[in-house]
């Protein structure tokens, strides 16, 4: 989950990708096929998942937690940060919060594509920006984490932080069958498209706050740039659009531009009535 202020065009299907991000585009020669995705795709079973490596290594543990520290003092002394609660606190933001809360008093926070917390200083921010929310807001709920790459260092030290990792490689594919919130900036968007596809109906799309790439920056690239075509990940978060209230997150004059460079919060407000949109994949 890194960011720039410049557009990298790069494949969907590709790994994590530092420094440079603001919206995954596939290359013309490395376009994902308009194709509709397949039921196998549709059903694909979630996977037990483990660190690769089992290592045990205090020295870097201690590195690590001084890292994200440093990092947490960062984020909490910036004009950034200052910015982000304003915007939570400002009543259309807040109001919308409320909503999805509804009877509840707490909503999770899931925490997907985290990135290498242990090599790249922008997903720290971004985790720390995760950690602080929920040391400021009482509503904010447990915290649970994944991203493939994650190492054994990096899970045992998210788990001191009082976060929880995923045994299961959910591939973006949660329910929100209660209040969530989905922490997910600069994902790529077959994560969003995962997480849109499995809530696809009013009740559970109206239970998702996402936090992550501005689905109006998806609009704006497909409109403009002519080298560019949907693929079917990117068209479910185009239709999402005529039901999404979109707040592009502040970022401030200071160096943190990069890590939370266009994104946005969005909520999800379906008619009752009208359903969800059906999305149209070519044959």
């Amino acid at each position: 989950m890194v960011a720039s202020a410049e557009t990298t065009i790069c494949d969907e299907s590709s790994g994590y990708i530092d420094p440079e991000w603001t919206v995954v585009l596939p290359r013309r020669k490395q376009r994902i096929c308009q194709t509709k995705v397949s039921r196998l795709e549709q059903e694909v079973k979630q996977q037990p998942w483990t660190p690769s490596d089992h290592e045990i290594n205090k020295e870097r543990e201690s590195k690590l937690m001084q890292k994200i520290e440093a990092s947490l003092k960062k984020l909490e002394g910036s004009k950034f940060y200052d910015l982000f609660l304003n915007q939570i606190q400002d009543p259309d933001i807040f109001n919308c919060f409320s909503r999805v809360l509804g009877s509840e008093s707490i909503m999770d926070m899931v925490v997907y594509g985290v990135g290498s917390i242990e090599t790249y200083e922008a997903p720290r921010l971004q985790l720390s920006l995760a950690i602080l929310m929920k040391r400021k807001f009482e509503w904010v709920g447990n915290i649970e984490v994944f991203d493939p790459i994650l190492s054994s260092t990096e899970t045992r030290v998210l788990e001191s932080l009082g976060c929880s990792v995923l045994s299961l490689n959910e591939e973006g594919r949660r329910q929100a069958l209660k209040p969530t919130l989905f922490f997910m900036p600069h994902c790529e968007a077959v994560l969003y498209h995962n997480l849109l596809e499995v809530n696809w109906n009013v009740d559970m799309l109206k239970n998702l706050v996402l936090f992550g790439n501005s689905f109006e920056a998806y609009k704006h690239h497909t409109d403009v740039i002519n080298d560019y075509v949907a693929s079917p990940y990117t068209k479910r978060i185009l239709a999402a659009q005529s039901f999404t209230q979109e707040f592009r997150v502040k970022t401030g004059p200071d160096d943190l531009y990069r890590a939370f460079h266009e994104s946005s919060w969005h909520f999800f407000s379906p008619n009752h009535e009208q359903g969800v949109p059906i999305v149209q994949f070519n044959d």
